[in-house]
């Protein structure tokens, strides 16, 4: 019985090209798992490799630590955190780092449109993901910054609102600035140190 039941579903999903998903599968989805969702596609989520790890870690250190030293009004939320943001229920994306300046965004279930900045670690299995469905949803939304760090290549693509379609790419080895806080910089060469 329940397999023809999982039938009639896949089925449903196939005539409707795997678009038909919402928030509330995302929210049905057995614990452990994790998925995102574009325009009611889903994309499930894997386990992040070590240096996706280290790299995460350390930003959230040094950003964290910025913002609480010039007591900024901005809240960082790592994943997993979802960020509902088109604010329908066919769009929940779960950035690594999302930076959130609008406390009336946040509830108890995470955030309700754009961050102002979003940070996406890129591993072997997101990489399509972070470049091209990411980087357009983002944009749509009007996120101010998004930052894809891609540990494979050693480089930072960053895009901001105000010129979205001329990405600045830097390597590594490069002081890298943020453009919503004109005071911080990243080094990630000190961050892909074990």
């Amino acid at each position: 019985m329940n397999y023809a039941r999982i039938r009639e579903e896949d089925l449903f999903m196939e005539r409707k090209g795997g678009k038909g998903y919402t928030t509330a599968d995302i929210e049905a989805l057995p614990d452990g798992e994790r998925a995102e969702l574009i325009d009611g596609e889903m994309f499930m989520m894997a386990t992040p490799m070590t240096i996706h790890q280290r790299i995460l870690v350390k930003l959230i250190f040094e950003i964290e630590t910025f913002i609480r030293k010039n007591k900024g009004n901005c809240e960082l939320l790592p994943a997993p955190f979802g960020v509902y943001i088109k604010k329908d229920d066919r769009n929940y994306v779960e950035p690594d780092i999302s930076v959130i300046c609008h406390e009336d965004k946040l509830d108890e279930k995470g955030c309700h449109g754009a961050p102002d900045w979003v940070i996406e670690i890129v591993s072997p299995s997101s990489r399509k993901m972070d470049y091209v469905r990411k980087t357009a949803l983002y944009q749509e939304t009007g996120v101010r910054e998004y930052w894809i760090v891609d540990p494979k290549k050693e480089m930072v693509t960053i895009y901001e609102a105000d010129r979205w379609d001329i990405p600045v790419c830097h390597s590594f080895s490069e002081r890298i600035r943020v453009g919503i806080y004109k005071d911080l910089y990243l080094d990630f060469i000190e961050f892909i140190k074990n």
